[in-house]
């Protein structure tokens, strides 16, 4: 951006105070270790390990129950009279929006330019995977959720890590996880949530109005744009989890159908194509040749990519989810495991076939840079946008079939900055009260510095700043997991319990049958000596 003088210095003290925490971090949070001449990030294996163990112990629930969440979703068991804030539909969008956006746009033209088409198999299978971790999370979110006398939802990794673990002999460690959780998710919902959000959105708006106008690239236009959307982020956040999923239920469909439809219609612009880019995903997949590192590097990358969008493990999206209205959590559990499905299986696989299929000259261009050989004048045009142009790739193979997408793509990438922001803004909020106490003059003081931080986003890059808040996300991930494996049998019976739910009223139960019948069970297992659900065992 154009924001000279002062601008400038506070970028670069705040990057040059940081940037030494900032690699201390960065060198434990996302150590790699060589694998086949690739490096693999430890905590991405973390995560895809995280899937692969609860995909085994729940049976592959995200592929035996996908019917099931979706009829969840479709509101076909709705209770109107149950606790929580926002329906099945609500607070899926609400999570959602958190987690689509320019990850999904930008990440993914990284990805597949670096480790090759076949990173999309990759970033698929991780997409896959994470529906189960987001399962576990978000029943556990709705399961040690607090609801306050004014009907105010309150969950998340703060509250079920805590909680969960104390009902298991874990008190103290559960203290500690739940705390350092929170501290986690705040920082990044002030600065990966928020600043990122809001600089990046104005730097496409820039891009697409440099021909017609130089307003948004002067400190008064960033000023405006950084104002008018803390004002709306503002107003949607100060009215709670209710109207974020009023919000977001109207616009992640929309503005996730308008995305879709756009990598449509240039797939069918060169519908031929389209078999063998699915061949060429296929077999780069397990070539051991490559763009970079053959099969591992494309590996990498797609689990990469996929584990940054979904954020499957981080204890983020069940904050979200734990505002439901449902009396059995692990109804959005499933609900939950449609998430990933949405971000990475069908949003980053049409961005990732929309790059291959229409290519576009700074997407072969960065293809072979990361290949060490092409057209010379390929690390020119990458240095040109950066060094790191992933929007940009995305953006000019949208160019190649439709001239006039830049500027569609530049309302997708600030409506999906918004919704972002919006969402985070509530994540932060609950993180922050879990911290720093519930009163209303807590809440408000939050809520006026996340608009503050709003609008020096779009004055500010603060880059080495984004970047730490990307070390405290991920190493948030470490503290839940842990969490998740001890608690993973309590999900276990909740996933028994709502299944039970499902069949009893498919087969035509009433909702006072069915909740005397759950009664009476709970009676019979509590008489029964030994440990209990959720006690030591």
């Amino acid at each position: 951006m154009a924001n000279e003088s002062w601008t400038d210095t506070v970028d670069e003290a705040v990057n040059d105070t940081f940037e030494p925490v900032t690699e201390f971090l960065s060198d434990i949070v996302f150590y790699d270790v060589r694998v086949f001449d690739a490096d693999f990030p430890i905590i991405v294996g973390w995560l895809v390990l995280a899937g692969l163990i609860f995909t085994a112990y729940f049976g592959f629930v995200q592929f035996r129950y996908l019917r099931t969440a979706v009829r969840f979703v479709s509101g076909k068991y709705e209770q109107e009279n149950a606790p929580g804030e926002i329906s099945h539909f609500q607070a899926l969008t609400s999570a959602v929006s958190g987690t689509v956006g320019l990850g999904n746009i930008a990440g993914v033209a990284i990805a597949v330019s670096i480790g090759g088409p076949g990173a999309t198999f990759w970033m698929i299978l991780c997409g896959l995977l994470a529906m189960a971790t987001k399962f576990v999370e978000c029943t556990l979110g709705v399961k040690y959720r607090e609801i306050d006398a004014e009907g105010r939802v309150s969950g998340g990794p703060m509250y079920y890590l805590r909680k969960g673990l104390a009902e298991r002999g874990l008190a103290r460690l559960g203290t500690v996880l739940s705390f350092a959780s929170a501290v986690m998710i705040l920082f990044f919902g002030f600065v990966g949530g928020n600043l990122f959000q809001v600089n990046q959105s104005l730097e496409q708006l820039t891009t697409v109005t440099d021909d017609h106008t130089d307003f948004f690239t002067g400190s008064g236009g960033a000023l405006l744009f950084g104002v008018v959307v803390a004002v709306l982020a503002g107003l949607v956040i100060i009215g709670g989890i209710r109207s974020i999923g009023q919000v977001t239920s109207r616009l992640v469909p929309a503005m996730a159908l308008v995305y879709v439809t756009a990598c449509l219609i240039v797939i069918g612009f060169n519908v031929d194509a389209v078999p063998d880019a699915i061949g060429t995903i296929v077999s780069g997949a397990f070539s051991p040749e490559g763009v970079t590192g053959g099969v591992i590097g494309a590996l990498i990358q797609g689990f990469r990519r996929a584990a940054f969008s979904n954020e499957a493990g981080i204890g983020s999206a069940p904050i979200a989810h734990s505002a439901v209205k449902t009396k059995r959590p692990a109804s959005e559990g499933l609900v939950a495991l449609l998430e990933p499905f949405v971000d990475t299986v069908v949003i980053c696989t049409m961005t990732a076939l929309t790059i291959i299929i229409a290519g576009g000259p700074l997407y072969n261009a960065a293809r072979d840079t990361a290949a060490g050989g092409g057209d010379p004048a390929a690390a020119e045009r990458i240095a040109e946008a950066g060094g790191d142009p992933g929007i940009a790739i995305t953006s000019d193979a949208f160019d190649t079939a439709l001239p006039w997408f830049p500027w569609v793509l530049t309302l997708a990438v600030i409506l999906f900055a918004f919704s972002t922001i919006i969402t985070w803004g509530y994540y932060g909020l609950k993180a922050w009260t879990h911290l720093f106490g519930t009163s209303r003059a807590s809440e408000y003081l939050y809520k006026g510095v996340f608009c503050l931080i709003t609008i020096a986003g779009a004055l500010l890059s603060l880059g080495t700043l984004v970047d730490l808040s990307d070390c405290f996300l991920f190493l948030g991930a470490v503290f839940n997991i842990i969490g998740l494996y001890l608690l993973a049998p309590v999900v276990k019976k909740e996933l028994k319990r709502v299944l039970e739910y499902v069949r009893r009223r498919d087969e035509g139960w009433s909702e006072e049958r069915i909740e005397a019948a759950e009664a009476a069970e709970a009676a019979a297992e509590a008489a029964v000596p030994g440990p209990k659900s959720g006690s030591p065992s």
